[in-house]
């Protein structure tokens, strides 16, 4: 299962955010794949359960052709709002609730299939077992293509994989947060075949003032002036060089953005640099 080399997430493209109209949500998915982003991350909680919905009515008045294109979705969250009678956000992995989702999801979306099924946080009430049981189901059905998880430890997705069924993790990874590069989770994904994609990978780079980042712009300011391009493409080609093949999954709702963030993947940084940044981020040389 492949995606773009860059995905476009969509939460902040309905109510949470943007706030689209049908007419300018078909216009960002068209103008997306013209740039070359075909991947579009979903969770059914985005929006408040509505977000799914609105992209599936957009899509289906736009000129692409569904085998162009990916859809990812997430289920799992059960969130609180008006959509849905919880008291209490929670989460819910079982057969029943998952194989549920899965199947609103695909009527929201307006698909007989989804490319890639995420569990969108570990639950400590996770069953293995039903998860299998779900994710087996909605195989033989062809109602989901590939299966993976969201924002999970390594010991998480290992409590999973006894049926070789996770293929994906999507978690947060950025400058700002570069974690993930040294808890041995990627080490182990790559180990294990398992693929990654990053969510916030510009970080809060752009958002607060803080101590890392003012290291961090000192170092970004000269990498722009070096390399001929934008901040935001230094951050993603950073996640880019990675070994792991992470690939950034990217808020933006910018026709703009988005073509800067797809033209990032042919920026390759000198190793020198990608290390300056890094020191930049830690406050101190790498061990």
């Amino acid at each position: 299962m492949d995606t773009s080399k860059i995905i476009s997430g969509t939460m902040s493209w309905g109510v949470w955010g943007a706030n689209f109209k049908t007419t300018e949500m078909t216009d960002l998915i068209e103008k997306s794949v013209e740039i070359g982003i075909t991947t579009f991350d979903h969770a059914d909680i985005y929006g408040g359960y509505t977000t799914e919905a609105s992209f599936g009515e957009s899509f289906k008045l736009s000129s692409i052709s569904r085998n162009k294109v990916q859809f990812i979705t997430k289920c799992g969250i059960q969130y609180i709002c008006d959509k849905r009678p919880n008291i209490v956000k929670h989460y819910d992995y079982s057969t029943k609730y998952i194989v549920k989702s899965v199947e609103e999801s695909l009527k929201n979306l307006k698909t007989e299939f989804i490319d890639i099924l995420l569990l969108h946080r570990p639950s400590p009430l996770m069953n293995p077992d039903e998860i299998a049981e779900a994710f087996f189901k909605l195989k033989k059905e062809e109602k989901v293509k590939s299966f993976g998880v969201s924002n999970f430890t390594q010991s998480q997705i290992d409590l999973l994989s006894s049926e070789d069924l996770i293929k994906w993790n999507q978690f947060e990874c950025s400058l700002s947060r570069p974690d993930t590069f040294f808890n041995g989770l990627l080490d182990s994904m790559i180990n294990n075949k398992i693929k990654s994609m990053a969510w916030s990978p510009l970080g809060d780079y752009f958002k607060k003032t803080s101590k890392q980042n003012d290291r961090i712009k000192i170092i970004v300011t000269k990498l722009c002036k070096k390399y001929q391009v934008k901040e935001n493409q230094i951050l993603l080609a950073w996640i880019l060089k990675h070994p792991g093949n992470i690939i950034p999954v990217v808020g933006t709702t910018s026709p703009k953005r988005l073509k800067e963030s797809y033209d990032a993947v042919n920026l390759n940084l000198n190793i020198q640099d990608w290390f300056l940044l890094l020191e930049a981020s830690l406050g101190y040389k790498v061990p």
